[in-house]
């Protein structure tokens, strides 16, 4: 949360089905409440990669053994503060991740056929100034992004 000296000053929530589709469509609705900031060229497509990285982790690992994705919910939250803080919370309500620790371990993947790398949470952590990932098993995850902005 932001702290009670820096108050949030800007807001916004989103939900959209976990389709490959709606990918693009996060990391435009999160650019465009982003730019509010005025942020460099360079940090709004470092804001987006992450905000990729995590979306598309919703839709293959969260929801993998989901026949229709349209059924399956994921939730985006943004505040700015009046510090300039940005939070860029992603949410699922999958199958969860049994060891987190492990999850954000460079080049871990549970891709079995070897189509994903296991480098999402490291690129989420290498373009934002704070990465906290929370998830419980057959409850989902929350991905929360924190990047100093402004000010």
């Amino acid at each position: 949360m932001a702290r009670r000296a820096d108050s949030i000053s800007n807001s916004m929530k989103c939900v959209f089905p976990a389709r490959s589709i709606n990918e693009g469509f996060a990391r435009m609705a999160v650019a465009a409440f982003v730019a509010q900031l005025d942020p460099p060229v360079s940090v709004l497509s470092d804001l987006k990669t992450a905000v990729s990285e995590a979306v598309t982790n919703c839709i293959v690992h969260a929801y993998r053994d989901v026949d229709s994705k349209a059924d399956c919910p994921i939730y985006i939250t943004a505040i700015c503060t009046a510090g300039g803080l940005l939070r860029i919370t992603v949410k699922d309500k999958g199958k969860g991740i049994p060891d987190v620790a492990l999850a954000r371990t460079p080049l871990y993947t549970t891709d079995a056929e070897g189509e994903r790398s296991g480098m999402g949470f490291t690129v989420m952590e290498s373009f934002t100034d704070r990465l906290r990932v929370r998830s419980a098993v057959g409850k989902g995850t929350t991905v929360v992004l924190e990047k100093q902005v402004g000010r």
